[in-house]
């Protein structure tokens, strides 16, 4: 595979100035070695909890990013995010830190504990549909009728960069990491890690992880190109439901990534469980799902094997709920397989 950068790809260079503007604002979150999974597959496997981000998630790292490339006057009009949850939260608090208004565009099935998450951070949060087409169209309506600033979800350079960061971390923390494991929903997070990694050690694999209910990046590299699946995806995972993937997005991927795997939704409430009894580690869905890959021997690790934890905006009653019928002794079922 390929490892050389074209133009319209982010470079490491561009990921490494993200990381200078992030100092001190973002948390480098650690590279947690996890006995538990060790034990498990027999070779040593760390977690990058971004559930410890600001904001609950690693959407803060692009959304800081770009905003803080705007001008002055471009950030004073107001910013508009349309999201599923963590982007408009991740805006709500970049436009906080600015002292600037913000609205989030989220969709009608919306998790509380992400709505109210944004809410508290001082956004007005408006509601529309249940894809990101439709929310992005609303979005940019805001726009036109209010002046204000668009801030894109994934398929920006600017956000590929800002995600990056974490990638750049892992990369620091562990120089010989032989795999990393990252969810992909529109892709911003999976472009911008598996840039950074890449280029830092190009032998390292990147394996994408998507939910069974949108393939969106499978269907995509089946096709060579990225490829709208159902209008209306369904699962757990709401943050990775997206029904294509950016087209910068799968430049990157069709450059840095070289697997993508899905996971059945049923997979992802015991590895929540995993992580909350293993390592005291609240994560969503969809920040469970790199894990989850590992528990059903979807994936078998590497050595030095690294899971991002994508985030962990999940309320009580919400957590309570999807991990009612998870077993107290679920461990996962090995590694059965193989990738």
């Amino acid at each position: 595979m390929m490892h050389t950068v074209s133009n319209t790809l982010v470079s490491l260079d561009e990921i490494r100035r993200a990381a200078a503007k992030l100092r001190g604002i973002a948390v480098r979150t650690p590279l947690l070695p996890s006995d538990a999974l060790e034990t498990l597959c027999g070779v040593p496997v760390f977690l990058k909890p971004e559930m410890l981000q600001r904001g609950g998630a690693f959407k803060f790292r692009g959304a800081y990013w770009y905003v803080s490339q705007l001008s002055p006057a471009e950030r004073a009009k107001g910013l508009v995010a349309p999201s599923s949850g963590n982007h408009g939260g991740a805006v709500a608090l970049a436009a906080k830190l600015y002292g600037v208004p913000a609205t989030v565009v989220m969709p009608t099935t919306a998790s509380r504990a992400k709505r109210e998450g944004a809410e508290r951070l001082g956004a007005r949060v408006v509601f529309e549909g249940t894809t990101t087409a439709e929310r992005m169209a609303r979005a940019r309506e805001i726009c036109e009728r209010e002046g204000a600033t668009l801030v894109p979800p994934y398929d920006d350079a600017t956000i590929i960069a800002g995600q990056g960061t974490i990638g750049l971390e892992i990369g620091e923390d562990l120089p010989d990491v032989g795999m990393v494991l990252v969810a992909v929903g529109g892709g911003g997070l999976s472009a911008g890690i598996a840039a950074a990694v890449k280029q830092l050690a190009p032998a390292v694999r990147v394996i994408a992880v998507e939910p069974e209910g949108s393939p969106k990046l499978s269907r995509a590299r089946e096709a060579g190109e990225p490829v709208t699946i159902a209008s209306n995806p369904n699962g757990l995972a709401d943050g990775l439901l997206a029904v294509r993937v950016g087209a910068l997005n799968f430049e990157h991927h069709q450059s840095f990534v070289d697997d993508v795997v899905t996971v059945p939704d049923a997979a992802l409430p015991r590895a929540m469980r995993f992580l909350l009894d293993r390592h005291k580690l609240v994560a969503e869905p969809s920040g469970a799902i790199a894990v989850a890959a590992i528990l059903e021997g979807i994936v078998k690790p590497l050595p030095r094997t690294v899971c991002v934890l994508s985030g962990g905006n999940v309320e009580w009653d919400g957590l309570e709920a999807l991990l009612s019928g998870v077993e107290d002794s679920q461990q996962g079922n090995g590694t059965r397989g193989a990738r």
